[in-house]
């Protein structure tokens, strides 16, 4: 009997497509731009002659923007198709962020980083999308994994990469940042044109979920209330709030906040990686119970902890904790979408963890200011307990096919 047509096609279908890595490698490209410019705005914002808070409406307008945007994102995606929204997002985002480099007041910079924001909302969407329906059913986890690894990755090198730059010209980030978005654009576009899979999408009638359709599923669901703890958690008070705890309570420099956060990012892509093809094997449920508990105690435990080494390993687990729960909450919303268009749904499930991250430092700053950073943080790590207790309420979004 010959098996070697049924191993190769096992092989075929063990493997992520070649699209996949073509966003996978736009997504590093991204990510690293976007640290370039993080160090270099608010010191540009600055040389305006502005104070602090006007300086933050600077980095907060990016943010409301694509949050604002991302239903509209959504619309366009669902209607125009995923390629085109994506591609010219990118656009946008380079032109915003280049045209940032000769802003001659503080309005202007504003106003060009809110117009960014709106493309950010268009790729962000899109890429999603594209991800979902080019990832083959049984590797989605895996796709998210590599995905969330690779914008990791890059936004950790991009920062040592803008400081750099910063030496040069406060406005030299954001010229290389357009350069690198244009590039990225231009990747995409030659590698997916003729690429038989992606012209299949432009054309493809497939139905499109309606997000209350979507909002039925119990594995959605949950997924939006532990989209938004994560985004509160990780994009929000970690960035946020962990550097200032590490110099008031800890009683350590700046340069050690940089290292705590560096040592999180490490430990949450040595798990990204496995994580995402764990999920794909064993289900997703599982693995978000046991991340969002991890990464929930992990917290709490942050604000309490009494010195460096114990900060240290408490920053390692909720590092790890991170990482397990990521890929499965992005391949869960995946399956859920499947091969229909879900613009709106994938929209909806970026707005809960952009609502997180923007709400998140606001209320921990509060509560550290009226209480101590141990309640901010605890009230933090609370969130990612109640989005465990949502995946234990949940069903498995998983479907196991012959």
């Amino acid at each position: 009997m010959k098996r070697a047509p049924a191993t190769k096609t096992a092989e075929k279908h063990d493997r992520l497509p070649r699209e996949v890595w073509v966003l996978i490698a736009a997504n590093v490209v991204i990510a690293v731009g976007f640290g370039l410019v993080a160090p270099a705005l608010p010191a540009f914002a600055r040389s305006f002659d502005i104070s602090v808070t006007a300086a933050s409406v600077v980095i907060s307008a990016f943010a409301v923007t694509r949050l604002l945007c991302a239903p509209v994102a959504g619309r366009l995606v669902t209607r125009l198709g995923e390629r085109g929204v994506y591609l010219y997002g990118l656009l946008i985002v380079a032109l915003g962020t280049g045209a940032c480099a000769f802003a001659t007041s503080y309005w202007h910079l504003v106003a060009l980083r809110a117009a960014a924001g709106i493309g950010s909302a268009m790729f962000t969407v899109s890429a999603i999308a594209l991800l979902v329906r080019l990832t083959p059913d049984g590797l989605r986890g895996r796709a998210s994994g590599l995905w969330a690894a690779s914008f990791l990755l890059g936004s950790v090198t991009g920062p040592a990469l803008g400081g750099g730059l910063l030496e040069i010209s406060v406005r030299a980030p954001f010229l290389v940042y357009a350069v690198a978005l244009v590039a990225a654009t231009a990747l995409v576009w030659v590698l997916l044109r003729r690429s038989p899979s992606a012209v299949v999408l432009d054309v493809d009638a497939a139905p499109a979920l309606p997000l209350r359709a979507a909002l039925r599923i119990s594995g959605y669901r949950a997924a939006l209330v532990s989209s938004f703890a994560n985004g509160w958690a990780v994009f929000g008070v970690r960035m946020s709030l962990l550097p200032l705890f590490v110099v008031e309570a800890l009683r350590q420099d700046g340069v050690f906040a940089g290292t705590a956060l560096s040592v999180f990012a490490a430990s949450n892509v040595v798990m990204l990686l496995v994580s995402g093809r764990l999920s794909d094997r064993i289900g997703r449920r599982p693995l978000l119970l046991v991340g969002l508990v991890v990464s929930g105690l992990a917290t709490i435990w942050t604000g309490w902890a009494d010195g460096v080494p114990e900060f240290l390993v408490a920053t390692v687990v909720a590092g790890l904790g991170t990482g397990l729960l990521t890929p499965p909450q992005q391949a869960a919303v995946a399956d859920v979408v499947g091969r229909a268009r879900g613009g709106q749904v994938l929209a909806v499930s970026q707005m809960a963890v952009d609502v997180g991250a923007i709400v998140g430092p606001l209320a921990a700053g509060v509560l550290a200011d009226q209480f101590s950073y141990g309640v901010a943080f605890t009230v933090t790590g609370g969130l990612l307990l109640v989005g465990a207790l949502g995946w234990g309420l949940a069903r498995e979004t998983l479907v196991r096919t012959p």
